[in-house]
């Protein structure tokens, strides 16, 4: 994932009820528990960690029981540490009082419980990227630090290799066209850090890579489900019964989910947003631009998918009266830079959320050379009276203006194709006349409907007037 492009926008919930589902996840109840637990006489070691003689009790206030008690105990007094729920009253003596943080749990607002998560969440990524204490142990050098060379693992390879897991999670839970709710099998997640994207039958090296991240992948999830990142039905059992063989490939789609489902929870989604944008990537979140001006509006908007266009357009009309916010959107659509054609679509599909009210500032822009045409447009289509009609000039300025925001939108896709296609048959003349539409986008929409129109002397004269178009710019 580069971090130089924007990701799709999710769909946050609402901070309140984010902050409720935090407040109920083990990892933080436990962890809040213990903060409350903690007193005078609770002791700790060098690390903050609490002293072996001190874990069954935690354990027991906690009500764990069983062979990961201790494991479980131990997680939850990091986390209290670590997210300042407990502090650390004296190094020497290793004795802990309870946090400042401890009184936002109940006194705080949403977002400073959700921070509170956020940094619980922050150390169980990092539990999760740790081998068994066993293997820990047994890589202990002489002087009781860890050997990574013995122990053949890199934190930093392990920590981005979970990262980049999470990661394609995101994307697949945000992107329009994706599983979004639905769950997502663990061999695909695993392949898709694996199996190289132009690799056709994956050979069996590559199965065995893919084997062997589904194994790490299933530990980290029955990690991280605790902290509500996840919702994760881990692999069954029965799979792994043979540790020699490796687990035999799912045959339909009821055998899939025995190799495991994972499913970020909207807590996660929030989570790992917050993780994307503390590392430099551009994550959106509908919602963001609702306070906003209109030209932040149709830029920010420019590469939505459209239901999540239309969303993020709602919530920004909601916020203003009908007459104002459309003279607001009128007024960022103009422009001759390269965005503008799609800032100008962005506008028209906006616009058509706008009712009746909004006819005024439509009216007032009739004579305007870039935004008449989409003017009569809307009147038009609602029923308006007294419409001027369009100049044949104007008629072939909106055309190729309607076009280049296509191609911005779209790219070469078989709507486009069809609206070129539609185009040079309505309009017999075309091409003759449309090199000569004074658009600075006139050139590369004549080549673009050169290069998608499927009729070879058709797309001929296409070429020919983009390059009597290209001549009169340079003239």
């Amino acid at each position: 994932m580069s971090d130089s492009s924007p990701l799709p926008p999710v769909r946050l919930h609402p901070e309140a009820e984010l902050a409720r589902d935090a407040l109920s996840t083990p990892v933080l109840s436990r962890a809040a528990r213990l903060a409350r637990w903690a007193g005078p006489d609770t002791r700790v070691d060098a690390g903050g960690e609490l002293v072996d003689e001190q874990v069954p009790a935690a354990a027991e206030v906690l009500g764990l029981t069983g062979d990961d008690a201790a494991a479980d105990a131990r997680e939850a007094w990091r986390v209290a540490v670590d997210t300042g729920l407990v502090e650390i009253a004296d190094e020497d003596e290793g004795t802990v009082r309870a946090g400042a943080e401890l009184a936002l749990l109940t006194g705080g607002s949403p977002h400073d419980v959700l921070a509170l998560w956020q940094g619980a969440l922050e150390t169980v990524l990092a539990d999760a990227s740790v081998p068994d204490i066993e293997g820990l142990e047994e890589a202990l050098d002489e002087g009781g630090e860890i050997d990574f060379d013995r122990l053949q693992w890199d934190p930093e390879a392990e920590a981005e290799f979970l990262d980049g897991v999470l990661g394609n999670l995101y994307l697949l839970s945000v992107t329009e066209e994706g599983p979004g709710d639905s769950p997502v099998p663990l061999p695909a997640l695993a392949a898709s850090m694996i199996v190289p994207s132009d690799m056709g039958e994956p050979t069996n090296d590559v199965l065995e890579q893919v084997s062997d991240a589904m194994m790490k992948l299933d530990d980290q999830f029955r990690l991280l489900e605790p902290v509500g990142l996840v919702e994760y039905q881990p692999v069954d059992e029965a799979l792994m019964a043979d540790t020699d063989e490796e687990p035999a490939a799912p045959v339909d789609d009821t055998d899939v989910s025995r190799y495991g489902l994972v499913r970020l929870t909207p807590l996660g989604l929030y989570g790992l947003r917050a993780r994307l944008l503390e590392a430099g990537f551009t994550a959106p979140a509908v919602g963001d631009l609702a306070d906003k001006g209109a030209d932040a509006l149709l830029d920010g908007t420019a590469t939505f998918p459209p239901q999540a266009a239309r969303a993020e357009t709602e919530q920004w009309l909601a916020r203003r009266q009908p007459l104002e916010g459309a003279r607001e959107l009128l007024a960022a659509s103009r422009g001759s830079d390269a965005g503008a054609p799609l800032r100008r679509l962005r506008c028209q599909q906006a616009l058509a959320l706008v009712g009746a009210e909004a006819e005024p500032a439509l009216r007032e822009v009739l004579d305007d050379p870039e935004l008449g045409g989409l003017a009569r447009v809307w009147l038009s289509e609602h029923g308006a009276a007294d419409v001027p009609a369009p100049s044949e000039a104007m008629i072939f300025w909106l055309t190729i203006d309607t076009v280049a925001a296509q191609l911005a939108a779209e790219g070469n896709s078989e709507e486009l194709r069809s609206l070129v296609q539609g185009l040079a048959a309505q309009h017999g003349g075309f091409f003759a006349a449309a090199w000569r539409v004074d658009h600075p986008a006139t050139a590369d929409v004549l080549e673009a409907m050169g290069r998608l129109h499927p009729d070879k002397r058709i797309a001929k004269e296409a070429r020919k007037a983009a390059f009597k178009a290209r001549s009169q710019q340079g003239g």
